[in-house]
């Protein structure tokens, strides 16, 4: 069996194996972990530190212009740096600007820039040497995910920028001092920065590559891009000038980051048993027994060779319904009734999902789309619980009682989810409701997706920055993918104007009213049926130290240490 790539020396050529990835029979599976307990922590003696984890979702981009999706946010968050950013208690924190000032329209955000800031060393620069991160960087940078051409998912970030010609939306007041203007105050914005989408980016760089850019990154942060072999490894040099330091040591403390995409999550969890990967994020129906007592506590024969490291997480998983007629084919039309969809949403129990498939891992997913841990949770509310007499009414009144001639419904999902999508399928066939399941590759859902070409899928969304608002812009219909996150073409007057009053307001208890107000209108409606509130789960080598946690399952490696 192969192992993980071997960085033989850092400094000149990069020597790489491949990596070998072993589809283990079930049957043989609990052998090969007893096997593996065996097996050593430890790199081979090459003298660097190398941290390694393998991403099963691929990476499709590191533009961060086009960080959608947490396996390109977790890339790109080494590679680049904000003007800001959020700490493990979700805090905002400097970053590339030391301070700023936020003037009391709240309007007008003023920022102050560090001078020991450098963008890595690229052909794109004269020489190949990195020159300084200035201010009119990150007006390139903001103008650039705004450009329609560029077609940034992360645009509607400065939906609310200003457009006067007399106060532009981004201006440098010179070389150190960078300057944005918004129409209305709008309190979480400084989270909005801490997005990747927001990071700074050279002009010469994306001019110099053009649309290769995405795999040519050009950044400020912690690591350097070194090699991409789409679909088989990524690897990031440590990045000797960078800014940061921790108790007088300049971050990060690890001399590389090796990226692996093995698709199969089994084999990828021997190697993280063997030692050959530093971390896994998450839980897989393959090995979760394995690894999981039913109370969801790590499995005491393991106590000794890793950690688990659990918290609330900021991420809603749902199934998702493209409520546009006009956009759904002949036969799937009937999903544009919302009886049904509210009848699906009553039809499962999420209690006994997230006992027996998720090892008690997670919350069930009746409160609505915001998920636990942000202030406008409120777990008193009800949505949908399992209620499948609720449900049969609903079928009859929308003229399919007990399914009949009703068409069957798709549901579109990626692999690792078809478990939970298979108890779906087995409670709503008691209503006589045929659920089909179709599963694709992650990259592929992902697309449809974001084209609104799926009638039902399995979706998630983790949050990209610590306020309900992240999550109900789901639904604002000025939102619509591909350019924004409303994959469900989603689209309520009233929802609308809530929405625009919430952007507009200082007053934190007055916008929780809001976004409770725009919850009861959007779950009505029931453009989704939310199946979890998730928990982050990071299981870890002992020998790793200063990988923390936050709600968010950011990826932050510039402090990690590989003992």
């Amino acid at each position: 069996m192969g192992g993980p790539y071997i960085i033989h020396d850092l400094n000149e050529k990069t020597d790489i194996f491949a990596f070998s990835p072993m589809k283990a029979p079930n049957f043989i599976f609990l052998i090969l972990i007893s096997l593996c307990l065996s097996c050593s922590h430890h790199d081979k003696k090459t003298g660097k530190t190398v941290f390694r984890y393998n991403e099963a979702a691929n990476i499709t981009t590191l533009d961060p212009a086009f960080a959608r999706d947490q396996t390109i946010i977790w890339a790109t968050n080494q590679l680049f740096n904000g003007l800001v950013q959020l700490d493990d208690r979700m805090e905002i924190r400097p970053c590339i600007a030391k301070s700023w000032e936020i003037s009391t329209s709240g309007l007008v955000y003023t920022f102050h820039l560090r001078q020991d800031v450098f963008f890595h060393d690229s052909p794109a620069f004269e020489n190949g040497k990195g020159r300084k991160a200035v201010a009119r960087d990150f007006v390139f940078s903001f103008q650039r995910i705004t450009d329609p051409k560029v077609a940034s998912p992360g645009a509607w970030i400065f939906n609310n920028a200003s457009r006067a010609i007399d106060k532009p939306s981004f201006e440098a007041l010179d070389d150190s001092t960078v300057v944005v203007r918004l129409i209305r105050p709008f309190p979480p914005f400084l989270s909005l920065l801490s997005m990747q989408y927001c990071s700074v980016v050279p002009r010469e760089a994306v001019a110099f590559f053009g649309a290769d850019f995405r795999r040519n990154p050009v950044g400020t942060g912690p690591f350097i891009f070194k090699m991409w072999q789409e679909g088989v490894k990524l690897i990031l040099l440590r990045n000797p000038v960078y800014f940061e330091s921790e108790k007088g040591f300049r971050l990060p403390f690890l001399d590389a980051v090796s990226i692996t995409f093995v698709q199969d999550k089994q084999s990828a969890f021997l190697e993280f048993i063997k030692g050959n990967l530093d971390f896994i994020s998450g839980i897989d129906p393959t090995y979760k027994d394995e690894l999981l007592t039913p109370e969801g506590k790590l499995q005491p024969k393991y106590e000794l060779k890793i950690k688990l490291v659990s918290q609330p997480y900021l991420n809603t998983e749902y199934l998702g319904f493209m409520v546009e007629r006009s956009a759904l084919s002949t036969n799937q039309v009937f999903i544009g009734d919302k009886r049904i969809r509210q009848a699906i949403n009553f039809a499962f129990d999420r209690k006994k999902m997230i006992r027996y498939l998720r090892n008690n891992i997670g919350t069930p997913g009746c409160q609505g789309i915001t998920p636990k841990g942000l202030p406008s949770f409120d777990s008193n509310r009800i949505f949908y619980d399992y209620d499948p007499e609720k449900a049969r009414n609903l079928l009859a009144s929308a003229g399919y009682s007990e399914g009949r001639r009703m068409p069957p419904v798709t549901l579109t999902s990626t692999p690792d989810y078809l478990d939970i999508c298979k108890y779906i399928q087995h409670q709503v066939a008691n209503l006589g409701i045929e659920l089909k399941i179709e599963v694709s590759p992650p990259a592929a859902v992902k697309e449809m997706k974001a084209q609104g070409k799926l009638p039902f899928f399995r979706a998630s969304w983790i949050a990209d920055y610590p306020d309900a608002e992240n999550y109900l812009s789901m639904f604002y219909s000025k939102n619509f993918c591909p350019q924004g996150p409303n994959y469900t073409h989603f689209s309520n007057p009233s929802f609308d104007r809530l929405y625009e009053k919430s952007m507009s307001t200082v007053n934190d208890s007055v916008r929780f009213q809001y976004y409770r107000q725009m919850e009861n209108i959007m779950m009505e409606e029931a453009p989704v049926v939310v199946l979890y509130y998730d928990q982050v789960l990071r299981f870890v080598q002992n020998n790793i130290q200063g990988l923390g946690s936050n709600p968010m399952n950011l990826l932050n490696l510039k402090q990690v240490r590989k003992l």
